[in-house]
């Protein structure tokens, strides 16, 4: 094995490539054994300011509209009616499979006077609009106006609900609010993350009365494990012991479980890090996946104030586990959601702390380099898109 000090994290914005589970396993022995963990090139000081700013937060919710951005799995659209219709950057939007399979998203607004005409999740072949009953198809065409006759000259091929750009990429939806000419967004590219054949299991929409960047934040390193989780994550996982790679914008931190060490004495040829470890993708800005044994949770972050934030849970498992398996995965997500209990409490500490006026900035040391590679990332393109320099 190295004995090095630590690894250094690179930048790996040209590359999709995430290491195989041998490799995590060997480089997570390398810190076991040598009391170390991956470190970043350098900290990050990240004003206060930015979290207390009305200005900043509209620049960021300008960003989230121009930027393609998970909506939800795609199991979540499983099938052919099924819709989810909610805002996201402050925009109503409505998500839907249509009877032809695919699946397209449109401003949830009707063409007639702006009622949104659909509201939370279900499946429907044609929304109505409660106001006044103009009807549209699940493909945004529109369907039919009562007492078309006072409308002359309407042309209902033109009037459809307006579409955005949508796609489907690895299990995930993705859809880019802003379709101006000049934004040229890259679409997503993505490692596999999503296994086949995992479906939602259970879904749950929850607040927090926080910054969405304070609550992202508290899932991008294991520097707090011991502190926070005493007598949850601690005892079955490591202090202060991850391994950070970078993909894009985007990273992925593993954090090991104590159960690594059975693989100690097998072949490498069987290594897996299933039920071993727990890896967090943060797909850049503003959503986390993290994989548990035998399902995944997908989170998604939805900025609604500056001390306010929606989150969007998605529970997902194989769509073939049993009964008994079910029961287990259902048990370690109870256990998960007292450790996110925790770090909803320092979350909101940390909401509070904002306005002693205390700090200045906030200070990410080596071992929270994920966190600020999303700051860096963050201010970088916010400047991008307002033409400034963040030099």
């Amino acid at each position: 094995m190295a004995t090095k000090a630590s690894y250094k994290v690179e930048n790996k914005d040209n590359s999709m490539t995430l290491m195989p589970d041998v490799d995590i396993v060997a480089r997570i022995f390398d810190h076991i054994d040598n009391k170390t963990t991956d470190l970043g090139q350098s900290s990050w000081r990240e004003p206060v300011a930015n979290y207390q700013s009305p200005e900043r937060f509209e620049a960021e919710l300008a960003l989230l509209r121009s930027c393609w951005i998970v909506f939800c799995p795609s199991t979540a659209l499983a099938e052919s009616g099924d819709y989810i219709a909610r805002d996201a950057a402050g925009v109503p939007l409505v998500v839907v499979r249509g009877n032809d399979g695919q699946v397209r998203a449109f401003r949830n607004a009707c063409r007639h006077r702006g009622v949104q005409v659909a509201n939370g999740q279900g499946c429907a072949s044609v929304f109505v609009c409660p106001y006044h009953g103009w009807a549209y198809e699940n493909d945004g065409s529109l369907r039919s106006v009562p007492h078309k006759e006072g409308f002359p000259g309407l042309e209902k091929e033109n009037r459809g609900l307006v579409a955005l750009d949508c796609l489907e990429e690895n299990g995930l939806v993705f859809v880019k609010q802003n379709t101006d000419t000049n934004n040229n967004a890259p679409k997503p590219i993505l490692p596999e993350i999503v296994p086949d054949g995992y479906r939602v299991i259970k879904s749950e929409t929850l607040e927090i009365e926080a910054n969405w960047k304070l609550h992202l934040e508290s899932s991008l390193e294991g520097y707090h494990i011991r502190s926070t989780h005493q007598k949850t994550f601690f005892p079955v996982q490591y202090d202060n012991l991850t391994v950070i790679e970078a993909f894009g914008k985007n990273t992925r931190v593993a954090f090991p479980y104590q159960a690594i060490e059975g693989l100690r004495d097998k072949p490498k040829s069987t290594w897996s890090t299933n039920g071993r470890l727990t890896f967090v993708y943060h797909l850049f800005p503003n959503v986390i996946i993290s994989t548990f044994p035998d399902c995944l949770q997908v989170v998604i972050l939805e900025p609604i104030g500056l001390q306010r934030t929606r989150q969007h849970v998605f529970l997902l498992a194989d769509c073939e586990t049993n009964g008994e398996t079910m029961e287990t995965i259902l048990a370690g997500q109870e256990f998960a959601k007292l450790g996110a209990i925790e770090d909803r409490e320092v979350v909101l500490s940390a909401q509070r702390g904002l306005a002693s006026g205390a700090n200045e900035y906030l200070e990410f040391g080596l071992f929270e380099s994920a966190i600020g590679r999303f700051h860096a990332a963050l201010t970088d393109a916010i400047s991008s898109k307002s033409g400034t320099s963040n030099k």
